[in-house]
């Protein structure tokens, strides 16, 4: 018996995504820009992982995310290791700061969760804030990419192919663990704890587990990110950024696949490209106000997210996997 073009159209879209994806750095997409979309891509799922599957909100995880930068570009610059083992070093630091974070946090639910979260966060601010190897607020600067294998990376298309690489099995690593009994567990865990306790699940230690795999692949995101730009700086471990990655999954969508992805591509090209989105308005429409939205980029995504929580309370992909299901619209 066939599988209706309504179920198959999932796994189509998704290799469509990761053709386009192969094919991008040939059609005229810059590569650095390229890559900054995937290592937040990549931040957002992680994050998702945590909010979308377990039910948990964390509004600290720009800690984990510039965490790792400031150690893999440490790791990078100060002490001359290889690039695979600064990047591990830079996940094992978000492993580390998430324990802390996870046992302290776990055992509390809503909003006491998320504060308990950001006061952390902030704890590891101040401190990049005033440490020495972090540069302060000129930020770790000229970070090498150094080589992968043998592979040199200072060239940006074999670097972007290798942060594809990671990404893709980064988000098909994640997509196994939803899916799987441990994945299950959490997502009953999220609609009923009361009753998964009753049924002998440990409740506290499947949220710590599944804290410690979002933090791990946000510290791969943000390491990934410090190799790309060559610096690490204050932004990365600033609140702003735990509520940039909390924008980008509910614009996409909270709870599905690729809707963290398409969330992290919307905000990166409003903020990398709104120049060129607000010049294109204008010879479009002839309405010279559109070249005020270039000073103006918060105000624009604000409106998005607005837009969202008005129009598409599941998140885009979430609204159209709705429709797609013959589900009431939100």
């Amino acid at each position: 018996m066939t599988m209706p073009w309504r179920a198959r159209l999932p796994a189509h879209v998704t290799w469509a995504l990761l053709l386009l994806a192969l094919a991008a750095p040939w059609l005229g997409l810059y590569p650095v820009l390229g890559m900054r979309m995937m290592c937040f891509a990549l931040f957002a799922c992680a994050f998702n992982l945590l909010a979308g599957y377990a039910g948990l909100i964390s509004f600290g995880h720009a800690a984990l995310f510039g965490g790792a930068g400031y150690l893999t570009g440490l790791a990078l610059t100060a002490w001359g290791l290889p690039t695979p083992v600064g990047i591990l070093i830079g996940v094992l630091a978000a492993l580390g700061i998430g324990l802390v974070m996870g046992l302290l946090a776990v055992r509390r639910q809503g909003i006491y969760f998320s504060m308990i979260t950001l006061a952390l966060a902030q704890i590891v601010y101040f401190y990049a804030l005033q440490a020495d190897f972090t540069g302060g607020e000129d930020g770790l600067q000229g970070i090498p990419r150094g080589s992968l294998f043998g592979l040199p990376l200072q060239s940006d298309r074999v670097m972007y192919y290798v942060v594809l690489a990671v990404f893709v099995a980064s988000w098909w690593f994640m997509r196994r663990v939803v899916n799987s009994p441990f994945g299950q567990v959490l997502q009953a865990v999220r609609e009923n704890e009361p009753r998964a306790i009753s049924l002998g699940y440990r409740a506290n230690r499947y949220k710590l587990g599944v804290f410690l795999l979002s933090a791990g692949f946000a510290g791969l995101a943000g390491a990934m990110k410090a190799v790309v730009m060559g610096f690490e700086t204050l932004t990365d471990v600033h609140w702003s950024t735990s509520g940039l990655v909390i924008l980008m999954t509910l614009v996409g969508g909270l709870g599905t696949d690729l809707g963290p992805i398409l969330g992290a591509v919307i905000i990166t090209v409003l903020e990398e490209k709104m120049g060129t989105i607000a010049r294109f308005l204008v010879d479009l429409t002839g309405i010279h106000w559109f070249n005020n939205l270039n000073d103006s980029v918060s105000m624009v995504i604000g409106a998005i997210f607005v837009l969202c929580v008005l129009l598409f309370r599941r998140g885009i992909v979430g609204e159209l996997r709705a429709r797609l299901r013959g589900t009431q619209p939100s």
